[in-house]
């Protein structure tokens, strides 16, 4: 397990500033960046991630799947954009530009758990926020983005992370602890500290860092609210983030959804599941 260095019996914690993280994918980010501004052309955005074969490749690979299911497929980025819109466009390049940062670490099924978690809660905020009132776009970016602290602490010590996910058992939020104990930081609050040093845009920062805080008052339904209840239905559906992660009932999960939402959405978690299972298939196999 991760000692972190002592001196005079008292743990070290070094600090952030010292971390050397490797850069996320600059397209990814500045596709973040841009989409968010008003008035943004089409064009731009095709020429940013045109800009990068590689990415530019995927992307299109991945508009064209059943995650997107779209009528006619895609023969360009900008094709692409026009069908998705520029909003639907951040999820997917942030989805690209997560696997990408993940690398080779997809190979570890500890690693690869996070990622389909987090596949997961987007799917499933998607649709949840497609029968309710909330933006869908920002919904299914926000799932993608929600526990993206935990690629920082998995670059930071990737063989101890693997063994800490691993191992422990309890509830989703119970992992912080240890977290803390372990690397200085819990992966909400790395999180929190990666939207800023990265210039993501910062009303995400609430739904890193607060995704497994106790619900608000009863009634409240926010976006902040949705990825909560999404996080939970990720594990409970069959992705949990790591294996000993324990489950809340998915009839216990529909009961903190607000009314339409409840009434609309799926009633089963094994018809959440395979539908969930199908979509991120199709993401791996591209």
């Amino acid at each position: 397990m991760l000692q972190n260095e002592r001196q005079n019996g008292e743990a070290i914690v070094p600090s952030w500033a010292h971390l050397r993280l490797p850069p996320f994918p600059q397209v990814a980010l500045r596709v973040l960046q841009l989409a968010n501004k008003e008035n943004v052309q089409l064009h731009e955005l095709s020429g940013l991630i045109s800009s990068d074969p590689a990415f530019a490749s995927e992307v299109l690979t991945i508009a064209n799947s059943l995650l997107y299911a779209p009528r006619f497929p895609a023969s360009s980025i900008l094709q692409a954009i026009a069908v998705l819109g520029a909003n639907n466009l951040q999820g997917l390049c942030l989805t690209v530009g997560v696997r990408a940062y993940m690398g080779k670490s997809l190979n570890q099924p500890c690693m690869r758990a996070i990622w389909r978690h987090n596949l997961a809660c987007a799917l499933i905020a998607d649709q949840l926020a497609s029968v309710g009132f909330l933006d869908r776009d920002v919904a299914f970016t926000s799932g993608v983005m929600h526990d993206i602290g935990r690629l920082a602490l998995a670059v930071i010590r990737p063989k101890e992370f693997s063994l800490l996910l691993g191992v422990h058992t309890g509830s989703p939020a119970s992992i912080l602890k240890t977290e803390r104990e372990l690397f200085g930081w819990d992966h909400c609050e790395a999180g929190r500290q990666l939207i800023a040093d990265w210039k993501m845009p910062s009303e995400f920062e609430p739904i890193v860092s607060e995704h497994h805080a106790p619900r608000r008052k009863e009634g409240a339904w926010g976006m902040a609210d949705l990825i909560n209840v999404s996080c939970r239905m990720a594990d409970t559906a069959g992705c949990p983030a790591f294996p000993g992660c324990e489950l809340t009932p998915f009839s216990d999960l529909l009961d903190e959804l607000p009314a339409r939402e409840r009434r609309l959405f799926h009633s089963s978690v094994e018809t959440l599941s395979a539908e969930i299972a199908r979509k991120i298939d199709s993401v791996e196999a591209v």
